[in-house]
């Protein structure tokens, strides 16, 4: 696969805390190259959820580093496959990109007991869009 036909993936949720930033780390952990990741949010937190870092250090995927990033347009026009999860209206929207969305619990201010199952869930999810994805 060259280069300009790697496929491009946005995940968005409001704090791009947890939810986008687990589905983030795993894609790209899983694609391991192959894909181009990104994730943002409509209304920015200030940190990465601990539990979430927490959560994905368990399973081998350090997220320490990563900060939430806010949603511009020009990520969503960067993308091909845009994924939201609880943003409702706020994510924009134009033709020609695949859109998603993905109903998942909200993992702020709960600790690692609540985010694992969201985290496993989140991974599950990406191996399947792996699956899409990727012809083979």
């Amino acid at each position: 696969m060259s280069e300009t036909s790697k496929p491009s993936v946005l995940f968005v949720c409001v704090h791009n805390a947890g939810r986008s930033q687990m589905a983030a780390a795993f894609l790209t952990h899983l694609s391991k190259g192959k894909v181009e990741v990104r994730s943002a949010g409509s209304a920015p937190a200030d940190a990465v959820s601990p539990a979430a870092v927490q959560a994905m250090a368990e399973v081998g995927i350090d997220m320490s580093a990563e900060t939430p990033k806010v949603l511009t347009v020009d990520a969503v026009q960067a993308s091909d496959v845009v994924i939201t999860m609880g943003c409702g209206d706020t994510c924009p929207v134009f033709p020609g990109k695949t859109y998603l969305d993905w109903k998942l619990d909200d993992p702020a201010g709960h600790g690692i007991e609540a985010v694992r199952p969201i985290r496993d869930e989140i991974e599950q999810r990406i191996r399947n869009l792996l699956t899409e994805l990727q012809p083979h």
